[in-house]
């Protein structure tokens, strides 16, 4: 078992996409993949330590997706295996973005194993999100690791909202009230708080102590800081192949900065400045463009974008105001 303060145990599914093929897009193709089995393989792939902890099934896929997940480096000695078959997303890009269609129901990918508090205080961090935090049996396992998590290290949340998972919004508003850190995009939070502008809702979560880190797609990503200031860094420019998983690189990147600067503990995160929230997400950008660039839905093997010194906002940012950070572009048509 590959744990220890500078690793993180990755909570979810593992399951299979089958995406559209670029040649023939009537037809789908198989691959890996669901939320946090993606940030599990992003961070090995980071060179961050990643123990999986999800079920597996004993069909073909099962063993696939097991095979990617140890080939990318990720340990998954804790997850749970059944002969059930593995869960299905249908992914069905437009103009928006990817939609889904799942099959999910009796399958192996939502039998996770039990989590102990012993056990999450092995770890630098626990990250949870994906369906797996909606769908049961998966959810209840979720929402008790996570309140482990919660009270006996840094837990880093990614909400990952899914329209076809209705009904799972209280119980990712909680996860998002115990986290320590959180990933979400402006979707995310639109849909989690209908009503309220989704900065709004980052900056309330952020004053409660929290690091919050908002996605916006094409307009770039912010960071939502408890000292009340805010960072923004625009999006790296990219010729777009697939958006499938951009997300959870960047979220992987996150934590994988988050641990090559030390901060991967609790109450690390919680001391971030605004250069280096800067820093953080010009490094989460860049990840997030090298998913967008290729045919994948995962951070590509040998990704290593610098980490290189605190990136220097433009202006000092007031209590309250924001910084913007101004990252690196990659040329190309398409944002990450």
């Amino acid at each position: 078992m590959s744990d220890g303060a500078g690793s993180v145990l990755v909570l979810g599914e593992a399951l299979i996409d089958l995406v559209p093929d670029e040649r023939l897009p009537a037809l789908r193709h198989a691959q890996p993949g669901g939320a946090p089995a993606n940030v599990a393989v992003g961070l090995a792939r980071l060179g961050t330590p990643a123990v999986f902890a999800g079920g597996v099934g004993g069909d073909a896929f099962g063993r696939t997706v097991e095979d990617w997940m140890r080939s990318a480096g990720v340990d998954t000695g804790l997850c749970a295996r059944s002969p059930l078959p593995t869960a299905l997303a249908v992914a069905d890009p437009g103009p928006d973005g990817t939609g889904y269609h799942f099959h999910l129901r009796d399958t192996a990918t939502f039998r996770l194993p039990e989590v102990t508090a012993e056990l999450v205080s092995g770890f630098g961090a626990v990250y949870a999100g994906g369906l797996a935090a909606v769908v049961e049996p998966a959810a209840g396992a979720v929402a008790a690791a996570a309140r482990e998590a919660a009270g006996h290290g840094l837990l880093v949340v990614d909400p990952n909202v899914r329209e076809a998972t209705d009904g799972g919004g209280a119980s990712l508003r909680e996860l998002c009230a115990l986290a320590h850190v959180v990933k979400a995009s402006d979707e995310d939070l639109a849909r989690l708080w209908p009503g309220a502008d989704p900065s709004a809702s980052a900056g309330r979560l952020a004053a409660r102590g929290r690091l919050v880190v908002m996605t916006r797609g094409a307009l770039g990503s912010t960071a939502f800081l408890p000292s009340a200031a805010q960072v923004s860094v625009p999006a790296v420019p990219v010729e777009v192949v697939n958006t499938i998983g951009a997300g959870d690189a960047f979220m992987a990147a996150v934590l994988a900065w988050l641990g090559a600067a030390g901060l991967l503990r609790r109450g690390g995160p919680a001391g971030l400045g605004p250069d280096r929230a800067g820093a953080m997400l010009s490094y989460a950008a860049g990840v997030a463009a090298a998913v967008c660039g290729q045919s994948g839905g995962c951070v590509p093997p040998d990704t290593h974008p610098p980490l290189g010194p605190p990136a220097s906002p433009r202006g000092e940012p007031s209590p309250g105001g924001e910084a913007e950070v101004r990252s690196g572009g990659v040329s190309g048509r398409g944002w990450a």
